[in-house]
């Protein structure tokens, strides 16, 4: 089993999961030790806000783990399989044990006060 977290700089969780063109995907077959494996980055073309179809590299990982998504973007993914977790966790691996353990830190809400 795979988890891919969305990482544009390759080094923390970052938000904005529909435009992320870079993973970093983790090998979780053995929960106690998971392990990170190569990651994956795309030309920015294949982020799924500009992606129209067909098969897609991310397919074939069991979540993905963000921290923000939209609603279509969790409904398209669910589409191939995929479930997306948004969480506050910036550290990667921390964010990827979370995930294992289902205690995933839910991201600040921001809400907008109108003028």
């Amino acid at each position: 089993m795979k988890v891919a977290i969305t990482s544009q700089n390759l080094r923390t969780v970052t938000a904005h999961a529909g435009r992320a063109h870079r993973f970093l995907i983790y090998d979780i077959r053995c929960p106690c030790a998971p392990q990170e494996i190569e990651p994956l980055d795309l030309p920015e073309e294949m982020a799924f806000h500009s992606f129209h179809g067909g098969r897609h590299p991310i397919d074939g990982v069991t979540a993905i783990i963000t921290g923000s998504a939209q609603d279509d973007f969790v409904s398209h993914m669910a589409q191939r399989g995929i479930e997306v977790v948004c969480s506050a966790e910036e550290n990667p691996l921390q964010a990827v044990h979370d995930y294992i353990q289902g205690i995933v830190k839910p991201p600040k809400v921001f809400v907008r006060k109108r003028a």
